[in-house]
């Protein structure tokens, strides 16, 4: 059985009654080229375990169910999880969840960590909602098992902060979080017409891959927490903020000295080296 065309789909999508949800960050892809070349920037094998967030009308979902992959999607919207779920029909290994696949901001659904394996490799590949793409990949990426690649088409504004260098503009906790596990590559640019309704702005796919030499949970833990202390003052030297947590200026000075760091630097301009910081004592 072909694909539908987007034109079969909007007109069933309207028939529906169905209208795109800005507060759900619904846009669809609508290129099938698109749809395939995302497919393979994952490098996945058959047999392999893929979540995808947001699979919407199915475009990707079919693409990736024909690579052989074990394919779990997950829709939070109920009136596409049947087009999802005809999209990846008579696929051996494919399932669509209706869930939102947050609880919250800072932890996934039972139901989605539930089919999650708790040692095998897994994978991530999705047009990701623009309104869960930060917290999700943050949220996956602090998981006791997390993906060992994140291959999503995110709005260019968030592919721009996770590829950003220290001391640009679009440096902050999230590509810091990000970086510290993961390599960050920018596979692609998309323009808004590839997509329905068409938003107004860029998008890109962008490919994290998990980090061998990464830190372990513990450790990962402090460095979210120095995160979080650092960045509520951006702009705040990091003798200053840093003297909070030990015992005042004087002591700051002297510890970001035995680190080689200027005291006069700003957590801006920081990559993951600020990571030693947390090794020192809460």
């Amino acid at each position: 059985m072909s694909a539908p065309s987007w034109a079969q789909l909007r007109a069933r999508l309207e028939a529906m009654g169905f209208r795109p949800s800005k507060a759900l960050g619904q846009n669809f892809l609508i290129d099938p080229n698109l749809a395939r070349a995302i497919a393979r920037d994952a490098r996945l094998r058959p047999g392999e375990r893929v979540m995808e967030v947001g699979p919407g009308c199915g475009a990707l979902s079919r693409e990736l169910a024909a690579l052989g992959v074990r394919l779990r999607a997950v829709e939070i919207d109920r009136r596409l999880v049947e087009l999802a779920r005809e999209a990846v029909a008579g696929a051996a290994h494919a399932e669509v969840l209706r869930a939102d696949v947050l609880a919250g901001k800072h932890v996934l659904a039972a139901e989605v960590l539930d089919r999650l394996p708790d040692e095998d490799p897994w994978h991530v590949v999705a047009n990701l909602p623009y309104s869960a793409g930060t917290p999700f990949l943050v949220v996956a990426s602090r998981l006791p098992n997390p993906p060992r690649s994140m291959t999503v088409l995110l709005q260019r504004e968030l592919v721009d902060r996770l590829a950003a260098e220290p001391g640009g503009r679009s440096w902050g906790p999230v590509g810091a979080r990000l970086r510290l596990l993961y390599d960050v590559a920018v596979l692609r640019q998309v323009p808004p017409g590839l997509f329905w309704p068409r938003p107004r702005v860029d998008s890109a796919v962008v490919r994290l891959e998990l980090r061998s030499d990464r830190p372990g949970p513990e450790e990962v833990r402090a460095f979210d927490r120095l995160v979080d202390h650092l960045f509520q003052a951006r702009r705040k030297t990091l003798a200053s903020r840093l003297g909070l947590l030990v015992g005042g200026r004087e002591a700051a000075v002297g510890l970001l000295g035995e680190l080689g760091l200027d005291p006069q630097d700003r957590p801006e301009d920081l990559d993951a080296l600020v990571f030693m910081l947390s090794q020192q004592p809460d």
